[in-house]
């Protein structure tokens, strides 16, 4: 093919090309349409031209229903359950990013990184629903069971660190139902609301109405997750350097513990397992024999002589997770907060839940 023809050619594709462009641009109201729509869907779900495509997220302005009483919960829920570990968890992903240059710190980060570990939930979602279902559908594909901490409650945390929570009891009654929606017929584990027990009664922090507000929303909360019984709900209830075991039994008991599968225990803690086993025997012996699960992920040294809770210095990563305890009452020993991730600016920490690499090295070691 000659010069002269090869010109030829390029010069039709271009008028061509440039006749398209033109076509395009007549499109493109047609096209801002469909974005603006996309963002003003509720559900933040997929849409075509004008019209949402249906998914099965309630969103955020559904009429609200009470759930019916669950299934009873027997046995432990978590027996042979493989526990889904999270590819991209921060631990694993600073570990890939300097394993080349300094690969005995990034073997210090695998052994937090290669470990299950619970995902967090809260305002920070923009879209609670698509993030619950894409976590539980990569988990599914790994066959094994993925792990989250619901912390959203109005009044989180008493205006500490870790202040927030949605401001209304129907927002959260939505949220908990996106969370339940995205979920749907599959296993999933929810820890539900940590401290939410524990700073209940917390001096200067909320009136007797939010109070019974908040045992409410829970009691809601954990109906509304068990509707699907392969979901698997474990209450809050502190640990053993807080209440006594009389106290948190009585708040389970409001908080809907008859339709749980039992309670967590040391969630973002770092008391020893050996005292929440303890105490967790005497909480359950008041509330029916109820299961529970303690978080091991950073009581290697258990809690500072005056418990401290943020930040504290000298911990260590603890039991590595599993759901074989040889304990008929202990469903599990989970790794519900991650390590490495910090609980408040305090004692030199990042905002909490921001990782902070230099404190997931101490633990490691």
């Amino acid at each position: 093919m000659t010069n002269a023809h090869l010109l030829s050619v390029s010069g039709r594709w271009l008028r061509r090309t440039a006749l398209c462009l033109l076509a395009a641009a007549a499109l493109l109201p047609a096209c801002t349409t469909t974005e603006s729509t996309r963002s003003n869907n509720p559900s933040g779900g997929p849409v075509t031209g004008n019209k949402p495509v249906k998914t099965d997220d309630p969103g955020d302005s559904s009429p609200l229903t009470a759930p019916p009483e669950p299934p009873k919960a027997t046995g432990n829920p978590l027996a042979s359950i493989k526990l889904w570990v999270d590819p991209h968890n921060n631990a694993k992903l600073r570990a890939d990013a300097i394993r080349a240059k300094e690969p005995e710190k990034a073997a210090l980060l695998d052994k937090i990184g290669n470990q299950p570990q619970a995902l967090w939930l809260g305002e920070w979602n923009t879209n609670i629903y698509r993030t619950v279902r894409q976590v539980v559908e990569q988990a599914k594909e790994d066959g094994a069971v993925a792990q989250f901490v619901a912390y959203n409650v109005p009044h989180r945390d008493c205006g500490q660190e870790s202040a927030g929570g949605l401001k209304k009891a129907d927002d959260y009654r939505h949220w908990i139902r996106r969370i339940a929606a995205a979920i749907k017929d599959e296993p999933a584990i929810v820890i539900l609301e940590p401290d939410a027990l524990g700073l209940l009664a917390k001096p200067n922090c909320m009136t007797p109405e939010q109070q019974a507000e908040r045992l409410d929303l829970l009691k809601d909360g954990v109906r509304v997750l068990r509707q699907n019984p392969k979901t698997i709900v474990y209450l809050d209830s502190g640990h053993a350097h807080w209440d006594p075991a009389p106290v948190f039994a009585e708040r389970l008991k409001k908080a809907g513990i008859e339709d749980a599968n039992g309670f967590a225990l040391n969630t973002s803690n770092y008391v020893t397992t050996e005292e929440n086993i303890a105490f967790g025997k005497k909480v359950s012996a008041l509330v029916g024999g109820a299961h529970f699960v303690i978080d091991t992920s950073r009581n290697g040294n258990g809690a500072t002589p005056d418990n401290q809770w943020c930040n504290p210095s000298g911990r260590k990563i603890g039991k590595p997770p599993t759901t074989d305890t040889k304990d008929p009452l202990i469903d599990g020993f989970l790794w519900l907060k991650r390590p490495g991730e910090s609980d408040g600016e305090c004692n030199g920490g990042p905002k909490a839940g921001i990782f902070w690499i230099e404190q997931a090295l101490e633990m490691a070691k």
